[in-house]
C-alpha cells in the first residue's frame, strides 16, 4: 500500500485473550495507516497504558479481568479526550450495547465480523465517527435507547455507587478505579444532590433497587 498522505493511526489492543490479540496484530499490519503501540489484558492495565501511549483509538472488549471493559471507557474517555473507544466483544446484549455507548464509545463491533470491517471501523471512529456492527446497528434502529431512571447517574457514578454499595471506601475506590480521592468525593456529593439523598443508608437502597447492585452484595 501507499503510504504517501496517509495518517497514521496508533491503536491500542485491550483484550483478554492473547489468540485474539494475535490475530488482530496480524490483520491490522497488513494496512500501512495503522499502528498497534501497545495491548494488554485486563482493563485496569488499560488506564495506564491509555494514558502512557495516549492512541488515536482503543479497541476494547467488555468482560475483562480486574475491570471490565465499559467501566475503562468511562474512565479513558474522561481523562483523555482524544482517544476514541471502539468496543469489539462478544456481546450482542442491548444492555452491554447501551452501556458502552453512554460510557462514551464511539462504535461496537462483534468478533465475528471480518477483518477489512474492523480496519474501516477503526477508520472511521478515529475520523470522529461512528461504527457498528450490522446486527448492532439494527438493533439500535428497531429499539432506540431509552432514558431509564437510572440514567440520573452517569456510568461513571454507577460504578462508584456499586463501590459504595459494597462497602469501600472513597480512599480504596479511587485506588480501584485509578482516580483520586478528591474526584470520588466529588462523585458521592453530586450523587445525593442529583438523586436528593442525604445519608449512606439512602444511596445503597437506591443502589439496590435501580439494579445497580444485587442486595446480596451489599453491606
Amino acid at each position: 500500500m501507499n503510504n504517501i498522505n496517509k495518517k497514521i493511526i496508533t491503536v491500542l489492543l485491550v483484550d483478554d485473550h492473547p489468540m485474539v490479540q494475535g490475530g488482530l496484530s496480524a490483520c491490522l499490519s497488513f494496512y500501512d495507516d495503522i499502528k498497534i503501540v501497545g495491548s494488554t489484558t485486563d482493563g485496569k492495565e488499560a488506564l495506564n497504558k491509555a494514558l502512557t501511549l495516549k492512541p488515536d483509538v482503543i479497541l476494547m472488549d467488555i468482560s475483562m479481568p480486574l475491570m471490565n471493559g465499559i467501566d475503562a471507557t468511562e474512565i479513558i474517555i474522561d481523562q483523555i479526550k482524544e482517544t476514541k473507544i471502539l468496543i469489539f466483544s462478544m456481546h450482542d446484549n442491548p444492555e452491554f450495547v447501551k452501556s458502552a455507548i453512554q460510557a462514551g464509545a464511539s462504535g461496537y463491533i462483534l468478533k465475528d465480523i471480518t477483518a477489512e470491517e474492523v480496519y474501516f471501523a477503526i477508520k472511521a471512529v478515529a475520523s470522529g465517527k461512528t461504527h457498528f456492527s450490522s446486527s448492532i446497528a439494527k438493533m439500535l434502529l428497531d429499539n432506540p435507547i431509552s432514558r431509564h431512571e437510572n440514567d440520573k447517574l452517569t456510568t461513571r457514578e454507577q460504578v462508584i455507587l456499586s463501590h459504595i454499595a459494597q462497602g469501600y471506601s472513597s480512599k480504596e475506590i479511587a485506588k480501584i478505579l485509578t482516580i483520586s480521592f478528591r474526584t470520588v468525593e466529588a462523585h458521592r456529593r453530586n450523587m445525593k444532590i442529583k438523586l436528593d439523598i442525604h445519608s449512606l443508608a439512602e444511596l445503597i437502597r437506591y443502589a439496590v433497587n435501580h439494579g445497580i447492585i444485587e442486595d446480596n452484595k451489599c453491606i
